[in-house]
Protein backbone atom coordinates (compact mmCIF):
# COMPACT_ATOMS: atom_id res chain seq x y z
CA UNK A 1 0.00 0.00 0.00
CA UNK A 2 1.36 3.81 -0.84
CA UNK A 3 1.86 5.56 1.80
CA UNK A 4 -0.75 8.59 1.82
CA UNK A 5 1.65 11.77 -0.43
CA UNK A 6 3.84 9.70 -1.08
CA UNK A 7 4.65 9.61 -4.77
CA UNK A 8 6.73 7.04 -5.94
CA UNK A 9 6.71 8.35 -9.37
CA UNK A 10 9.87 10.15 -8.22
CA UNK A 11 11.51 6.70 -7.98
CA UNK A 12 11.12 5.41 -11.11
CA UNK A 13 11.84 1.83 -12.15
CA UNK A 14 11.14 0.18 -8.24
CA UNK A 15 7.68 -0.75 -6.59
CA UNK A 16 5.55 1.90 -4.26
CA UNK A 17 6.95 -0.48 -0.96
CA UNK A 18 10.63 -0.06 -2.09
CA UNK A 19 10.35 3.81 -3.18
CA UNK A 20 8.73 4.36 0.45
CA UNK A 21 11.50 2.69 1.76
CA UNK A 22 14.07 4.62 -0.05
CA UNK A 23 12.35 7.63 0.60
CA UNK A 24 12.15 7.14 4.45
CA UNK A 25 15.94 6.53 4.15
CA UNK A 26 16.25 10.00 2.27
CA UNK A 27 14.45 11.51 5.34
CA UNK A 28 16.85 9.81 7.63
CA UNK A 29 19.94 11.59 5.95
CA UNK A 30 18.26 15.03 5.92
CA UNK A 31 17.87 15.00 9.62
CA UNK A 32 18.69 18.31 11.22
CA UNK A 33 21.99 18.17 12.15
CA UNK A 34 22.28 18.43 15.95
CA UNK A 35 26.48 18.11 16.74
CA UNK A 36 29.19 18.23 14.27
CA UNK A 37 32.63 16.75 15.62
CA UNK A 38 35.87 17.16 14.03
CA UNK A 39 38.75 15.84 13.70
CA UNK A 40 41.98 18.37 13.90
CA UNK A 41 45.11 17.58 11.82
CA UNK A 42 44.00 17.76 7.75
CA UNK A 43 40.40 18.56 8.68
CA UNK A 44 40.49 21.71 10.63
CA UNK A 45 44.03 23.18 11.06
CA UNK A 46 47.44 22.49 8.58
CA UNK A 47 49.61 21.50 11.06
CA UNK A 48 52.00 19.36 8.61
CA UNK A 49 55.18 21.87 8.43
CA UNK A 50 55.39 21.20 12.57
CA UNK A 51 55.23 18.15 12.42
CA UNK A 52 57.68 17.50 10.16
CA UNK A 53 59.55 19.54 11.95
CA UNK A 54 59.85 17.95 14.97
CA UNK A 55 60.01 14.85 13.42
CA UNK A 56 63.18 15.39 11.73
CA UNK A 57 64.58 17.07 14.64
CA UNK A 58 63.93 13.59 16.29
CA UNK A 59 65.80 11.89 13.55
CA UNK A 60 69.13 14.38 13.79
CA UNK A 61 69.21 13.80 17.41
CA UNK A 62 68.98 10.17 16.90
CA UNK A 63 71.74 10.16 13.84
CA UNK A 64 68.43 8.62 11.47
CA UNK A 65 68.58 9.93 8.47
CA UNK A 66 65.70 12.63 7.55
CA UNK A 67 62.08 11.84 5.97
CA UNK A 68 60.49 13.74 3.02
CA UNK A 69 57.68 15.74 4.39
CA UNK A 70 55.00 13.64 2.02
CA UNK A 71 56.24 10.65 4.25
CA UNK A 72 55.51 12.44 7.38
CA UNK A 73 52.27 13.56 6.15
CA UNK A 74 51.05 10.27 5.18
CA UNK A 75 52.09 8.87 8.46
CA UNK A 76 49.87 11.20 10.70
CA UNK A 77 46.60 10.19 12.17
CA UNK A 78 47.33 7.41 14.69
CA UNK A 79 49.04 9.91 17.37
CA UNK A 80 52.83 10.89 17.75
CA UNK A 81 53.96 7.04 18.75
CA UNK A 82 52.20 5.77 16.21
CA UNK A 83 53.88 8.61 14.07
CA UNK A 84 57.59 7.50 15.00
CA UNK A 85 57.22 3.99 15.59
CA UNK A 86 57.72 2.92 12.21
CA UNK A 87 60.92 5.23 11.71
CA UNK A 88 63.34 4.32 14.79
CA UNK A 89 64.36 1.46 16.61
CA UNK A 90 61.41 0.49 19.25
CA UNK A 91 64.20 0.57 21.81
CA UNK A 92 64.53 3.93 21.20
CA UNK A 93 60.83 5.40 20.79
CA UNK A 94 60.47 6.30 24.24
CA UNK A 95 63.41 8.59 24.00
CA UNK A 96 61.95 9.60 20.47
CA UNK A 97 58.40 10.36 22.08
CA UNK A 98 60.07 12.78 24.44
CA UNK A 99 62.72 14.40 22.29
CA UNK A 100 59.58 14.63 19.89
CA UNK A 101 57.24 15.89 22.33
CA UNK A 102 59.39 19.00 24.25
CA UNK A 103 60.13 20.27 20.08
CA UNK A 104 56.65 19.93 19.13
CA UNK A 105 55.08 22.34 21.77
CA UNK A 106 56.92 25.21 20.40
CA UNK A 107 56.59 24.14 16.65
CA UNK A 108 53.09 23.89 16.65
CA UNK A 109 52.94 27.74 18.03
CA UNK A 110 55.47 28.71 14.81
CA UNK A 111 53.75 26.73 12.32
CA UNK A 112 49.95 25.39 12.28
CA UNK A 113 47.37 27.42 11.09
CA UNK A 114 43.48 26.76 10.16
CA UNK A 115 42.79 25.39 6.73
CA UNK A 116 40.47 27.46 4.20
CA UNK A 117 37.14 27.64 4.93
CA UNK A 118 37.73 26.42 8.55
CA UNK A 119 37.21 29.60 10.83
CA UNK A 120 34.29 30.54 8.35
CA UNK A 121 32.82 26.68 8.55
CA UNK A 122 33.09 26.90 12.55
CA UNK A 123 31.68 30.80 12.48
CA UNK A 124 28.71 29.36 10.57
CA UNK A 125 27.59 26.19 12.64
CA UNK A 126 27.99 28.26 15.78
CA UNK A 127 25.63 31.49 14.27
CA UNK A 128 23.26 28.76 13.41
CA UNK A 129 23.63 27.28 17.28
CA UNK A 130 24.89 24.00 16.45
CA UNK A 131 27.05 22.45 19.02
CA UNK A 132 30.64 21.44 17.91
CA UNK A 133 33.28 19.21 19.90
CA UNK A 134 36.71 17.54 18.76
CA UNK A 135 37.56 13.91 18.72
CA UNK A 136 41.85 13.47 17.90
CA UNK A 137 44.43 10.94 17.93
CA UNK A 138 46.88 13.79 18.79
CA UNK A 139 47.41 13.48 22.47
CA UNK A 140 45.41 16.39 24.73
CA UNK A 141 48.19 18.68 25.50
CA UNK A 142 49.04 19.08 21.70
CA UNK A 143 45.47 19.41 20.89
CA UNK A 144 45.04 22.25 23.72
CA UNK A 145 48.01 23.95 22.31
CA UNK A 146 46.32 23.99 18.85
CA UNK A 147 43.58 25.17 20.04
CA UNK A 148 44.53 28.08 22.04
CA UNK A 149 46.79 28.81 19.80
CA UNK A 150 44.66 29.17 17.09
CA UNK A 151 41.72 30.73 19.18
CA UNK A 152 39.26 28.46 18.19
CA UNK A 153 38.01 26.92 21.85
CA UNK A 154 35.33 29.08 21.67
CA UNK A 155 33.90 26.91 19.16
CA UNK A 156 33.73 23.54 20.79
CA UNK A 157 31.79 22.38 24.04
CA UNK A 158 33.60 19.05 24.39
CA UNK A 159 37.00 18.27 23.60
CA UNK A 160 38.66 14.54 23.63
CA UNK A 161 41.57 12.99 22.66
CA UNK A 162 42.81 9.28 22.51
CA UNK A 163 45.16 9.88 25.28
CA UNK A 164 42.46 9.89 27.30
CA UNK A 165 40.98 6.17 25.72
CA UNK A 166 41.92 2.41 25.59
CA UNK A 167 41.79 2.61 21.97
CA UNK A 168 42.12 5.68 19.77
CA UNK A 169 40.83 5.88 16.18
CA UNK A 170 39.71 3.76 14.24
CA UNK A 171 37.94 2.76 17.27
CA UNK A 172 34.45 4.03 17.74
CA UNK A 173 35.04 4.26 21.48
CA UNK A 174 35.86 8.02 20.60
CA UNK A 175 32.67 9.27 19.12
CA UNK A 176 30.70 7.34 21.30
CA UNK A 177 31.92 8.89 24.59
CA UNK A 178 31.46 11.89 22.83
CA UNK A 179 27.67 11.62 21.74
CA UNK A 180 27.05 10.06 25.18
CA UNK A 181 28.56 13.03 27.31
CA UNK A 182 26.36 15.53 25.29
CA UNK A 183 23.44 13.44 25.07
CA UNK A 184 23.17 13.02 21.18
CA UNK A 185 21.69 10.60 19.39
CA UNK A 186 24.20 8.96 16.76
CA UNK A 187 21.61 9.37 13.68
CA UNK A 188 21.60 13.50 14.88
CA UNK A 189 25.57 13.85 14.36
CA UNK A 190 28.04 14.81 11.86
CA UNK A 191 31.45 13.70 11.79
CA UNK A 192 34.14 15.42 9.52
CA UNK A 193 37.36 13.88 8.49
CA UNK A 194 40.23 13.98 6.47
CA UNK A 195 41.25 10.73 5.94
CA UNK A 196 40.19 6.32 5.84
CA UNK A 197 41.17 6.36 9.23
CA UNK A 198 38.51 8.48 10.15
CA UNK A 199 36.09 7.07 7.33
CA UNK A 200 36.24 3.70 9.13
CA UNK A 201 35.25 5.68 12.49
CA UNK A 202 32.38 7.06 11.79
CA UNK A 203 31.33 3.97 10.06
CA UNK A 204 31.99 1.88 13.36
CA UNK A 205 30.32 3.97 15.04
CA UNK A 206 26.90 4.32 13.12
CA UNK A 207 27.49 8.34 12.50
CA UNK A 208 27.38 10.14 9.42
CA UNK A 209 30.49 11.09 8.19
CA UNK A 210 32.20 13.63 5.73
CA UNK A 211 35.77 13.91 4.41
CA UNK A 212 37.80 16.60 3.44
CA UNK A 213 40.68 16.32 1.18
CA UNK A 214 42.84 18.48 3.00
CA UNK A 215 44.90 16.25 4.71
CA UNK A 216 46.65 12.81 4.25
CA UNK A 217 43.98 10.83 2.87
CA UNK A 218 43.23 10.03 -0.70
CA UNK A 219 40.91 9.44 -2.52
CA UNK A 220 40.68 5.78 -3.08
CA UNK A 221 41.08 4.66 0.24
CA UNK A 222 38.55 6.52 1.34
CA UNK A 223 35.80 5.20 -0.62
CA UNK A 224 35.68 1.73 0.62
CA UNK A 225 34.01 3.14 3.59
CA UNK A 226 31.22 4.96 2.15
CA UNK A 227 31.42 7.67 4.15
CA UNK A 228 28.14 10.35 3.53
CA UNK A 229 30.16 12.94 1.46
CA UNK A 230 33.83 13.19 0.11
CA UNK A 231 34.24 17.09 -0.68
CA UNK A 232 37.46 18.88 -1.84
CA UNK A 233 37.39 21.69 0.99
CA UNK A 234 35.46 22.90 3.69
CA UNK A 235 34.35 25.47 1.65
CA UNK A 236 32.29 22.67 -0.50
CA UNK A 237 31.00 20.81 2.93
CA UNK A 238 29.36 24.11 4.23
CA UNK A 239 27.88 24.73 0.88
CA UNK A 240 26.09 21.50 1.40
CA UNK A 241 25.07 21.87 5.01
CA UNK A 242 23.75 25.30 3.94
CA UNK A 243 21.43 23.74 1.00
CA UNK A 244 20.26 20.68 3.04
CA UNK A 245 20.93 19.52 6.31
CA UNK A 246 21.19 22.81 8.68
Amino acid sequence: MEKAGFKPAFFPGINAASAVRLFRLAQKIMKKIKLVIFDLDGTLVDAYPAITESFNHVMLYLGLPPVQAAVVRGAVGRGDAGLLRPFVPEKSLKKALGIYRKHHARALRRKARLLPGAAELMAYLKKKGVPMAVASNRPTRFSRILIDNLAIDRYFVYVLCADKLKKGKPDPLILRLILSKLGINRADALYVGDMGIDALTGLRAGVRTAIVLTGSGKKEEIKPFSPWKIVRSLGDLRKILTRRVL
